[in-house]
């Protein structure tokens, strides 16, 4: 039984790994290499498409430094505005909050791709194009919903003689809010953080359509143009070595805080 359960984790570990390990191979393979098959020719080592990727012009750790400000925009705006909306919602009746819990499953459900070209209009009218922080506003969104459900099982699974006690000592609200209440549920938050900080770093069709100045582009349209920068072939090795950098402050970031991304995404699911 236990060599059966070894196997099968190895398994999901070389599925899981693989194509990571593919593409960290790929980005020190000469492009000549990876156009033979496996075995016919003699693998030669290089640092040339990381020099590529580097010294382009604009520089890639621009990208970085953009997608990190989108990132962190649209975090704290939507943490911002999740916290005291998930707060409200843990103090409502259940009919009332089950029925905000149904709305919120939905929305984080929808598919925002439908909302596509209200979004290129709202920017058009509103003269938001070519503004890394004015991309935070539909990152955040869109990331409303999904945040302010973590947030809400994280605040109902708060005993309630925890806030009364801190009433009954003259705390206001706002008080209890940032000396007991939000310190509790760090660890939800987060993760909620986390999440929501993935889903700006790794967002694609509103960046391609809000931002066309080359200097401000985020991670993933530099990264896309550089899959598409020659008609006649692919650059696959600047392409993956391009990947690669872009995944390590993510690889950074949840290592730091694996801890509170596992506390928080588990929270309350022992509870009976």
């Amino acid at each position: 039984m236990m060599r059966h359960r070894n196997l099968l984790i190895t398994v999901l570990l070389l599925w899981s790994l693989a194509p990571l390990l593919w593409q960290v191979y790929t980005s020190f393979s000469t492009h000549e290499a990876l156009l033979q098959p496996l075995g016919e020719h003699n693998h030669r080592w290089t640092l040339d498409n990381y020099r590529q990727v580097l010294t382009a012009n604009p520089p890639f750790w621009r990208y970085l430094f953009n997608s990190v400000i989108v990132g962190i925009g649209s975090t704290g705006l939507t943490l911002l505005l999740a916290i005291p909306a998930a707060y409200s919602l843990s103090k409502v009746s259940q009919n009332v909050a089950r029925t905000a819990k149904f709305l919120l499953f939905g929305a984080a459900l929808f598919p925002y791709v439908l909302l596509f070209l209200a979004l290129l209009e709202l920017a058009r009218s509103l003269n938001l194009g070519n503004n890394l922080l004015a991309l935070s506003f539909p990152y955040a969104a869109l990331s409303m919903p999904l945040a302010v459900l973590l947030l809400l099982s994280a605040f109902r699974d708060l005993p309630s003689e925890l806030e009364e006690a801190a009433r009954l000592e003259g705390l206001g609200l706002w008080q209890r809010l940032r000396w007991i209440l939000i310190p509790l549920i760090g660890p939800a938050t987060a993760s909620t953080a986390i999440l929501v900080f993935l889903f700006s770093w790794n967002e694609y069709p509103i960046a391609m359509t809000w931002i066309s100045r080359a200097d401000l582009l985020t991670l993933p349209v530099a990264i896309a143009r550089i899959a598409g920068s020659s008609v006649y072939s692919i650059p696959y090795g600047a392409y993956a070595a391009a990947t690669v950098l872009g995944a390590l402050p993510l690889l950074l970031l949840v290592l730091i805080f694996q801890r509170q991304i596992v506390s928080g995404l588990t929270q309350g699911a022992i509870k009976g």
